[in-house]
C-alpha cells in the first residue's frame, strides 16, 4: 500500500529557523519585542520594525549580544512608502523576509456610543489597514524572488468574541482573522502560507494598568484558566506556524487563551 506520509523522514519537530529571515512588526514593546527574541533563538535573521526606534535599537543590541543576527527599520505600518522602505532595508540586509510577523497593533476602549471618528481610524488604521499592507508587501516580494513563505498574523480573542468596551478594537482583529483566511487561499499555490494567533489575555503595556487593578484581577480570576497568559507560553504557537513544522497549516486561526473562549455563558 502507498502512503501518503513517509514517517521515517517525518520531522515533527522542526522548529529550526535557520536560513530563514523574519520581519517582525511592532517590535518595540510586548508581543513584538518577545517574538523577535524567539525568532532569532530559533535561527532566524530577524528585522524588528516600529515606530519606537530606540527601543528597537536596544532589542537589536540584545539578540546580538546573545548571538543572533538582527537590524531595526523603522517602520510605520499605516503608510505604504513607510513599509516599502522598511522591506528595501530588510532585502539589503538579510535578502528576501520569508517569514513575517504581522504584530503591531492599538487599542482605543471605549463603549460604542462613546467612540469617535478619530479612535475608529486609529485603531482600525493600525490593526487592519496596516496588517494588510505590511502582508501585501511581503507577499509581492516573496512572489518575487519564488521564495515561498510564511504569514503569521496576530489576531486575538476579541476578534472571534467580543467584549464591552472594546467594539473596534473585535472589528479590527476579526477582519485580520477574515484577511489570514482570505491570504492563505490565494496565496497557496505561490508556497505562500498565511495563519494566524489569537491570544488570549497576556500583561502587556497596552493592558498592564487595567490588569493590576482590583477588577482586572477579579476578570481574570473568573476565566477557566484563573491566571494570565504567560510570554512563553506563545512560543510553541509562534514556532509551529512559522516553521516547516507547521508546514499543512494553512488558514488556521489558532486561539493561545487558556481556555477563554469555551467558558459557560
Amino acid at each position: 500500500m502507498r502512503h501518503l506520509v513517509d514517517n521515517e523522514n517525518l520531522e515533527t519537530t522542526n522548529f529550526n529557523l535557520a536560513g530563514k529571515v523574519a520581519l517582525v512588526t511592532g517590535a518595540s514593546s510586548g508581543f513584538g519585542e518577545h517574538f523577535a527574541r524567539v525568532l532569532a533563538a530559533a535561527g532566524a535573521r530577524v528585522v524588528v520594525g516600529a515606530r519606537r526606534e530606540d527601543r528597537l535599537q536596544s532589542l537589536v543590541s540584545s539578540i546580538i549580544s546573545d548571538g543572533g543576527e538582527a537590524l531595526a527599520v523603522a517602520m510605520d505600518v499605516t503608510n505604504a512608502a513607510s513599509v516599502a522602505a522598511a522591506f528595501d532595508q530588510a532585502e539589503a540586509a538579510f535578502g528576501t523576509v520569508n517569514v513575517l510577523v504581522n504584530n503591531a497593533g492599538v487599542a482605543a476602549p471605549k463603549t460604542v456610543h462613546k467612540t469617535t471618528e478619530a479612535d475608529w481610524d486609529f485603531v482600525v488604521n493600525t490593526n487592519l489597514k496596516g496588517a494588510w499592507l505590511v502582508a501585501a508587501e511581503a507577499a509581492r516580494r516573496m512572489v518575487s524572488a519564488n521564495s515561498g513563505g510564511v504569514i503569521v498574523n496576530i489576531a486575538s480573542v476579541l476578534g472571534l468574541a467580543t467584549s464591552t468596551g472594546h467594539g473596534i478594537y473585535s472589528a479590527s482583529k476579526a477582519g485580520v482573522i477574515q484577511l489570514t483566511k482570505h491570504m492563505a487561499l490565494e496565496l497557496a499555490n505561490k508556497n505562500i502560507r498565511s495563519n494566524a494567533i489569537c491570544p488570549g489575555y497576556f500583561k502587556t503595556e497596552m493592558n498592564g494598568e487595567y490588569f493590576d487593578s482590583d477588577a482586572g484581577k477579579a476578570y481574570i480570576e473568573s476565566t477557566p484558566s484563573g491566571r494570565l497568559g504567560q510570554m512563553q507560553e506563545m512560543d510553541g504557537p509562534l514556532l509551529l506556524l512559522a516553521s516547516d513544522a507547521g508546514s499543512f497549516m494553512n488558514g488556521a486561526i489558532v486561539p493561545v487563551d487558556g481556555g477563554h473562549l469555551v467558558m459557560s455563558i
